[in-house]
């Protein structure tokens, strides 16, 4: 079985951010083999209280960003999922955080994935 590996060389957006507001990642590498589950994450602050919308990118060598989930968080229960994400991506958002797994990995999920947070107004 061949590994994958997924970077997580983290660029995190701020949209219509708060000063003070700031979006993190938990680790700066995660890998795994064919088939496996991984999870990645990334923290947030923000002085916001009205809700905000996580989103969670990935990102191929040459390519622009491709979208694959939303989340509301702190109030907002809002999500939409890609089309080619539904079956093995999944996310989980919290007052200060938020995860992505995927699930039966495959070489070709082997990418930059990118957490951005989006103030809800």
């Amino acid at each position: 079985m061949e590994t994958c590996f997924i970077l997580s060389l983290w660029v995190f957006s701020q949209l219509g951010a708060v000063l003070g507001d700031s979006v993190r990642s938990n680790e700066p590498e995660v890998s795994g083999s064919e088939g496996d589950t991984v999870t990645l994450s990334c923290s947030y602050e923000t002085s916001y209280t009205a809700g905000v919308y996580l989103y969670w990118y990935r990102k191929y060598p040459n390519r622009a960003p491709q979208y694959i989930l939303l989340r509301g968080a702190k109030g907002i229960r809002t999500s939409d999922t890609a089309g080619f994400a539904k079956k093995r991506f999944s996310s989980q958002a919290t007052d200060s955080s938020t995860v992505l797994n995927i699930t039966t990995l495959e070489l070709a999920d082997t990418a930059v994935y990118l957490c951005a947070l989006r103030l809800a107004q």
